[in-house]
């Protein structure tokens, strides 16, 4: 009895990881921003959480509509490149049937061995081995517009909730600090996680999302802090 031997890649969550970490650690440093800006600038408790509130709907829309329209345009390229492939396919099979041997060739094979390999492969599945060899179009690679704007914008949401929760159960007094403290725990949190995730050093991976996010949380505290007493 045989079994088939399923490997898992870190490869495979690629896409929706991608939109998933940039949309958290967005939703967490231009929140956790707004609210510490706001807050330095004296504002009251009321007006800094309707703040947070606005930065959460808005982020979170503008997230998924970037993304969409990011990836849909992504995935018209990829259409459009398997329609005239289609089409070539059809119109002249036999070039087509060289280019893929070529690939092989290429690649390593023997050119009787790279032939027979490319028809083989255009017998059980010609558009999509042409899309793989050719076009570097696979299934866990494609574009996928619906999944990554609700990914994006429900991964900011749930980023948003960590400042503004942050916000809400600190004293009025310390909004900022406690604000600012939470956020960079949580992005040091998602960045070691993303890292883990992608493969790579958590140390450095985390490092890197809380140096930013502490800078864009330091600007917008002074930016406040300079507006507030302005006025």
């Amino acid at each position: 009895m045989s079994f088939i031997h399923r490997e898992l890649h870190r490869s495979d969550r690629i896409g929706w990881l991608r939109a998933a970490v940039l949309g958290a650690n967005d939703g967490t440093i231009s929140t956790a921003s707004l609210l510490i800006g706001v807050a330095a600038a004296g504002s009251s408790e009321g007006s800094v959480l309707l703040t947070g509130v606005a930065g959460l709907v808005a982020g979170a829309m503008s997230m998924a509509a970037g993304e969409y329209v990011s990836v849909k345009s992504q995935a018209d390229t990829e259409n459009a490149d398997l329609a005239r492939e289609k089409r070539e396919l059809e119109e002249d099979p036999e070039h087509e049937l060289d280019e893929l041997t070529a690939i092989y060739v290429g690649r390593g094979l023997e050119e009787p061995l790279a032939r027979s390999v490319a028809i083989s492969l255009t017998q059980k599945d010609a558009l999509g081995t042409h899309a793989r060899d050719e076009l570097g179009i696979t299934e866990t690679l494609r574009a996928r517009p619906i999944q990554a704007a609700f990914s994006s914008a429900l991964s900011f949401i749930a980023g948003a909730v960590i400042p503004i929760g942050a916000a809400v159960l600190a004293p009025s007094a310390y909004i900022a600090e406690v604000t600012s403290a939470t956020a960079l725990v949580a992005l040091v949190f998602l960045g070691g996680l993303a890292a883990y995730a992608g493969g790579a050093s958590l140390v450095k991976g985390a490092l890197r999302v809380a140096f930013w996010g502490a800078l864009a949380m330091g600007l917008t505290a002074g930016v406040g802090r300079l507006f507030g007493a302005n006025l």
